[in-house]
């Protein structure tokens, strides 16, 4: 592994660490995110404020990280074997950077928009195609943890019948299980059926 595929995937943990939902409380004047709602500095809990002007910022952001980590890895490789390497790195770097941000101690959001913005960067079909998961299973349901599980759970699946790739298909796979693992507590309050709705 090259100095620069390391250099590289530690900029894309770097910029997975950027907490835009603290960054948009902080434009719109906002209460800090972790300290009310679900403590989840994402943009489903900035929206509890009612600033969907501050949510949507966050949204954008958290997604646009991610797509970017993408498009900077395609930009520094060339089409074989190490690229995809490198990009898998870079994926996982940026996801796990929101996660795992080190501007806030390491404890950061689920990474639903992040991840999103990562298989956006893959190929639009594959954002699309797990966004339009999300969509409908929000509007069906109106639990936004029941669409994020239900899009982790099916990204793999769609990743390898687009991209028919093994490294990028087990590196969603990974960020799946990783989310899964950050939405315990929603998976805890679906089996009791408490988990609460959007717009509540």
């Amino acid at each position: 592994m090259s100095i620069l595929t390391v250099l590289l995937i530690l900029a894309a943990y770097i910029l997975g660490s950027i907490p835009f939902a603290v960054v948009a409380s902080w434009v719109f004047k906002l209460p800090d995110p972790r300290s009310y709602g679900s403590g989840n500095p994402g943009a489903t809990n900035v929206l509890r404020t009612g600033k969907k002007g501050a949510a949507i910022l966050t949204l954008l952001g958290d997604a646009g990280k991610g797509w970017l980590a993408i498009v900077l890895a395609r930009h520094f490789t060339a089409p074989d074997g190490e690229s995809t390497i490198l990009i898998a790195g870079m994926m996982l770097a940026v996801f796990i950077g929101h996660l795992y941000p080190i501007f806030l101690k390491f404890h950061g959001g689920k990474g639903v928009a992040t991840a999103a913005g990562v298989l956006l960067g893959l190929t639009p079909w594959l954002g699309a195609l797990t966004m339009l998961t999300w969509i409908i299973v929000a509007f069906l349901s109106r639990i936004s943890s029941l669409a994020a599980l239900s899009s982790a759970l099916l990204a793999p699946f769609y990743t390898h019948w687009l991209l028919q790739d093994n490294i990028l298909t087990s590196t969603v796979l990974i960020i799946s299980v990783l989310m899964m693992t950050r939405h315990r507590s929603n998976i805890t309050n679906l089996l009791a059926g408490k988990e609460t709705r959007i717009g509540k």
